[in-house]
């Protein structure tokens, strides 16, 4: 099964596309959707166009997507939400289900500390990947959203335990291996 990550962004979105099998994730895709001009709507036609595009092309049985994180400034943060909706909306219209992380959920599951920068995600990665060479940091984001599903996923199954969902919905809990499920 293929998990599309996306990194939300007004002017750029990342995006990951990983195979789940049964062993390890594999690496299938990734870029960035990067929008043109300066209304906020045609842009977020663009995002929702791009990630149709994708969603056409790959086939991928599920989207996972960043938290909303509080932005120092509002009108960036605003911004931000009405690109990770845009997504949201074009999965659902797909009849994918979406699972969402918080940024610091994605740093710990990645490189296994919650406040990792940028560099440290690119390089785990690459590494954990197996990619030739660095991905820009907006796809490497959006690949470590889909990693972070991906580990969720293959936790859950591995263990036989379905963690439950969070407020209605909003993504699977990370898995715990010290836990003896719920």
């Amino acid at each position: 099964m293929l998990i599309l990550g996306i990194d939300p962004g007004s002017r750029i979105t990342g995006y990951g596309v990983l195979d789940v099998g049964e062993t390890r994730p594999r690496y299938v895709a990734s870029g960035c959707i990067r929008t043109r001009g300066d209304d906020l709507a045609q842009r977020l036609a663009q995002i929702y166009a791009g990630i149709s595009e994708l969603i056409g092309l790959h086939r991928p049985g599920e989207l996972a997507i960043e938290q909303v994180f509080m932005a120092k400034n509002p009108d960036s943060a605003l911004k931000l939400g009405q690109a990770r909706g845009t997504a949201i909306v074009c999965a659902a219209n797909h009849g994918l289900p979406v699972s969402e992380y918080g940024p610091r959920q994605i740093k710990q599951a990645v490189t296994g500390t919650g406040g990792a920068d940028k560099a440290q995600v690119q390089h785990m990665i690459s590494a954990v990947l197996g990619l030739d060479g660095t991905p820009q940091a907006d796809a490497a984001d959006a690949l470590a959203i889909a990693l972070t599903h991906a580990h969720a996923r293959l936790g859950l199954i591995s263990r036989g335990s379905y963690g439950g969902r969070r407020g209605g919905g909003k993504g699977w809990r990370a898995f715990d291996p010290g836990s003896r499920g719920s």
